[in-house]
């Protein structure tokens, strides 16, 4: 297997030949379709999009495209990828576009076979969330120097993110108008456009105050804007942003950065919570969570954690 890095893959997708328009009709129709059928969010509709692209750009067009793949084509294609080194986990999520493009080819008529039909997804790792410890925490969010009006956007940010639980999409997303300060919650737009309420907490709701009347105006400059954190020239900030911001200041606060996501906040959100005795049905409304299986990892992690402190303090561990 070819070990290359991100980068270098996409420098190989961008040499690929561009999307044929024939291609770019049925994906265009697919992803029209799925909207109005199923109401998927943005993200998801363009990791559809990006899948179907990269596999059409890669098909060229042979053999009646995209639309007329067979499974010897499918198979083709994952072992090319597998060769340039894309993972198990990006290779599931193509496998599970691909099932969604041919199943809805199925149902029009367009086609009498589905090619994913008899393909197995790969097998992927178990790997456990990676959580911070508390004191982790409370060093990582006392990272920025509030005497900016970046600074108390990014308190705020951290702060919310692990109060609340959010995903990095649902938080950089979300509406000035979606916090309650009277009442103390936020509502989340989620996965799949579900909604739900979440608790601030007194240090995130202190804090989002503080932004609010202080920071966001200034960001604002005057101007009237529907998100509610805004870079200095009254965006919203992008994951990517949020992803420097969070490394930066994991170093600063004397964490690893490489041991640090956005991510890791939702789950040292989800594992203190645990920790401390939550109910886990309640823990899967609060990380809106569809499934009951997907909240449950969160309890290996506490297990995990268990064991050690058994391991440390125990003497006869």
């Amino acid at each position: 297997m070819t070990s290359r890095t991100p980068a270098e893959r996409r420098q190989q997708v961008q040499a690929l030949p561009p999307v044929p328009d024939a291609d770019a009709a049925v994906i265009a129709a697919f992803l029209d379709a799925t909207w109005a059928e199923s109401g998927l969010a943005r993200p998801s509709l363009d990791s559809y999009r990006r899948d179907l692209e990269g596999f059409a750009r890669w098909r060229n067009g042979a053999h009646g495209g995209l639309a007329q793949a067979d499974r010897a084509a499918l198979f083709d294609y994952f072992a090319w990828r597998t060769r340039e080194g894309y993972s198990p986990r990006s290779n599931a999520r193509l496998l599970s576009s691909l099932r969604a493009f041919f199943a809805h080819r199925l149902r029009r008529g367009d086609r009498g076979d589905d090619p994913t039909a008899l393909l197995d997804p790969p097998k992927l790792p178990r790997s456990l969330p990676k959580a911070l410890a508390e004191s982790e925490i409370d060093a990582l969010l006392a990272a920025p120097l509030t005497d900016t009006p970046e600074g108390l956007r990014d308190r705020a940010m951290l702060e919310l993110m692990y109060a609340a639980g959010l995903r990095v999409s649902e938080l950089v997303n979300l509406p000035a108008t979606a916090v309650n300060l009277r009442q103390g919650v936020i509502r989340v737009t989620g996965k799949g456009s579900k909604e739900r309420l979440v608790p601030l907490g007194e240090e995130s709701q202190h804090w989002l105050e503080t932004y609010l009347a202080q920071a966001r105006p200034a960001l604002a400059n005057k101007r009237s804007l529907a998100a509610l954190f805004l870079t200095p020239r009254g965006e919203a900030p992008s994951r990517q942003q949020f992803w420097t911001l969070v490394k930066r200041y994991a170093a600063v606060a004397g964490i690893d950065p490489v041991r640090i996501s956005p991510h890791g906040l939702r789950h040292s959100f989800a594992t203190h919570l645990l920790n401390r005795g939550a109910d886990l049905r309640a823990l899967q409304l609060l990380l809106g969570h569809s499934s009951l299986s997907t909240t449950q990892i969160y309890t290996l992690v506490a297990r995990e954690h268990l064991k050690q402190l058994h391991g440390k303090h125990h003497p006869r561990a």
